[in-house]
Order: C-alpha cells, then sequence, then structure tokens
C-alpha cells in the first residue's frame, strides 16, 4: 500500500482521531498513486496512524477509513453499514411511525464520504469522494444484504462531487425499473411526499426532525410563520400540534405546491397561506405579527471566505423576525452552515437581539436528529444549529 507521512507534530490530530488529513501536513507520498488509491498514513517516525484514501485535487488530502490496521474490502463496508444500522434501530429512529431516516451519516458513522438516506424501501445514496466512489459496488452490495431495498438510486447533484473532480448523470445502481418520482414516506405518522430526483439534499431534511417535534410542542393556538419553508415539514408539524394558523414562505413555486399537499395530507382543517416571496422581503415588509416564527434558510456560506457574508445574512433575517414576533412569542433559529461555528451563530443572533430593542432569551440549543451522529473526533461534522429564543 502506498505510504504517506506526516510533517513532524502533524499527527497530533490523527491521534485525535480525526479523520482527515490537509495537504499541508503531508511531508511525503510514495510515487504511482492515483486519486481515490488506499494509503497508510505514517508519522514523521514512521508509526502507523490509520488507512485511508487519497486524493490530491481536494484539499483534504487523505480521508481516514479505519485507525486500526485492518483490511479494506466488501467486509469492511458491511461491518460499518450493520453497525449504522443496529444503532438506528436501537435508538428507536425506525418503527412503526417512522421509514424514513439517515442511515450512513458519513464521518459520523466512520465512512467519510458516504450518505445514505431511507426512503420507506428506497435508499438514495451519495458517493461525494473518489476514494468512497472507488468502492461503489461492494457498498451497493453491502447495502442490497444489510436491508434488501426495492431499489438503490445514486444521487450526483452535490458540490463536494465537483470539487472531488467527480462527474457522472444519477442513475439507479441496484433494482429494476423506474425510480419512482414521488416516494411516500411515514415521519412520526405524518404523510410526506419525497422527490429524490429533483428535490434538495437527497429529497428531504431529515436532520430537522427532532427540532419539527420540538415546534409542534409549541404551537397550539399560535399564529405561526415558517420562512424558508420548502416543502413545508415544519408547517405540517405546527398545524398538527394545534397552531391557529400556518404561513408558510418560499421563493419556490414547487416546494410551495408540495408544502399545500403536505397540509392537505396531514392538516387539512388548519388554516393555511403558502406566499412564494423572497424571506428577507416579507420580513421586512408583512404587517402581520406571529407568535412562533421559523427560519431555516439553506446553507448561507460554503467556504470559510463567505463567512463574513453570511454573518451579515443571518443577522438580516433574525432582526427582521424579532421585530415581527408577538411579545411572549417565539422564535426558532437555524443554520446549517458548517464553516459557521455554533458560537458564532449564537453571537450573531444575539447581536440581532440587541439591535430589536426587545428583550429576547435564549431557551434551549438544538441540532440534528439521532440518525445524524456525529464523532467526537470530528466536530466539523456538527453543521446544523438551533437556537430557540422568547422575545419578550
Amino acid at each position: 500500500m502506498i505510504r504517506c507521512i506526516l510533517k513532524q507534530g502533524k499527527e497530533k490530530p490523527l491521534l485525535g482521531r480525526h479523520p482527515w488529513v490537509f495537504s499541508g501536513a503531508i511531508d511525503e507520498i510514495d510515487e504511482g498513486f492515483s486519486p481515490g488509491d488506499l494509503v497508510r498514513i505514517l508519522s514523521s517516525n514512521q508509526s502507523f496512524l490509520g488507512i485511508g484514501y487519497i486524493n490530491p485535487e481536494s484539499q483534504i488530502a487523505v480521508r481516514v477509513l479505519s485507525f486500526d490496521e485492518t483490511p479494506i474490502d466488501r467486509h469492511f463496508f458491511l461491518s460499518r453499514i450493520r453497525q449504522a444500522l443496529e444503532l438506528r434501530l436501537a435508538m428507536g429512529v425506525l418503527n412503526a411511525k417512522t421509514n424514513a431516516c439517515r442511515l450512513v451519516h458519513a464521518e459520523g458513522d466512520f465512512l467519510p464520504g458516504l450518505i445514505v438516506d431511507r426512503y420507506d424501501d428506497y435508499l438514495v445514496v451519495q458517493f461525494l469522494t473518489a476514494g468512497i466512489e472507488r468502492w461503489k459496488s461492494e457498498i451497493v452490495s453491502a447495502l442490497v444484504e444489510t436491508l434488501k431495498p426495492k431499489q438503490i438510486y445514486e444521487n450526483t447533484e452535490s458540490e463536494f462531487r465537483a470539487k472531488e473532480g467527480l462527474s457522472g448523470e444519477s442513475r439507479i445502481l441496484s433494482g429494476g425499473g423506474e425510480l419512482p418520482d414521488e416516494i411516500e414516506i411515514l415521519e412520526n405518522g405524518f404523510r410526506f411526499l419525497v422527490h429524490p430526483k429533483g428535490g434538495q439534499k437527497t429529497g428531504f431534511f431529515l436532520d430537522q426532525r427532532d427540532n419539527r417535534q420540538l415546534i409542534g410542542a409549541l404551537s397550539k393556538g399560535r399564529a405561526v410563520l415558517n420562512a424558508f419553508c420548502y416543502t413545508g415539514a415544519f408547517s405540517v408539524y405546527a398545524a398538527a400540534g394545534g397552531a391557529s394558523s400556518v404561513t408558510s414562505v418560499d421563493t419556490s413555486a414547487p416546494a410551495l405546491i408540495l408544502a399545500e399537499k403536505h397540509m392537505a395530507l396531514n392538516a387539512s382543517s388548519t388554516q393555511h397561506t403558502a406566499v412564494r416571496r423572497d424571506v428577507f422581503q416579507f420580513l421586512r415588509e408583512t404587517s402581520n405579527a406571529f407568535d412562533l416564527l421559523i427560519l431555516d434558510p439553506p446553507a448561507f456560506c460554503k467556504s470559510k471566505s463567505q463567512v463574513d457574508a453570511a454573518c451579515r445574512g443571518y443577522k438580516d433575517i433574525n432582526l427582521g423576525a424579532m421585530k415581527i414576533v408577538k411579545p411572549g412569542g417565539y422564535l426558532f433559529t437555524a443554520s446549517c452552515s458548517s464553516y459557521l461555528s455554533p458560537d458564532l451563530f449564537q453571537k450573531v443572533v444575539f447581536a440581532a437581539a440587541k439591535d430589536s430593542g426587545k428583550s429576547v432569551r435564549l431557551l434551549s440549543r438544538t441540532g440534528h436528529a439521532m440518525d445524524h451522529p456525529v464523532s467526537l473526533g470530528h466536530p466539523e461534522g456538527e453543521y446544523l444549529k438551533g437556537l430557540l429564543c422568547q422575545v419578550i
């Protein structure tokens, strides 16, 4: 196996089980490797640190698959996938009322570059790195053996693949026929329609499941605004929780159509208004006030260079939201920008509170659902941050 030797002192992150090796930490690599090849990672004094795959086209030059001397083969991936499934079953994520979850969460399940989402009997997978792409056939075989899905669909719509020098069209990897354009799933007994071919991420925001339950518990008798609503999952939980009215705002007409369908499937008696509008403009121009407001925008920054601009955007929407929350009402605000730390996000929201001229208190910090585990050696995996606040 190709050797990857680190510079002196650069072994410390790996000794702490961090699975990334940046290009600047590497002192020497044996010749003759190709992107995606396995490498043995060694310290400057030749001590073994781990086995990973290499891609010199990426700033993260090596991603660690194992910190132990173990064969990387089909059995390795089968074992990791079984462990991931067993964890979800042990946590009760998959049950009679929920048949959709994230089954493999990349570094959180010690399989960097691999995402596997389950929607009923269908799997949607993403191979995000050149190294994990090399093992596609073995991974698909392991998924079929472990889960026996109707179909496995590969979604290639990700900016991460482009950064790794990967291309290719989305396609079915296992199972005959055409993938349905629409898959109905259950989440906590609610019915949702997932579009794996054209939806955001792999078709549904599974990571917000626990936060949706929080919103449902707070909604009784309240006028709720769901900003950046996408297909209206928060709106459904709010309505089911007894909201007096729900307003869903997004710029996407197809998303709003699906939000209307979801309300009809789950909460047809609740007063629901779908508004196609830029959220920034809506918050500045609306004359309405709300008892409960949800801000769940798309990522405002996808690189470190965009952090300052993202902070301005997050402050703008949170300030606008605080101004239209009724006294004693609630604001749930979230960020899925991995480059924005939890501390920085909280500082931005606190700055918005200061400029709002209102008293605002923090009630809870939240994150992603349990089927999106985070390795403690890889804190970057904690990308979703939520704050529940009360505006006085």
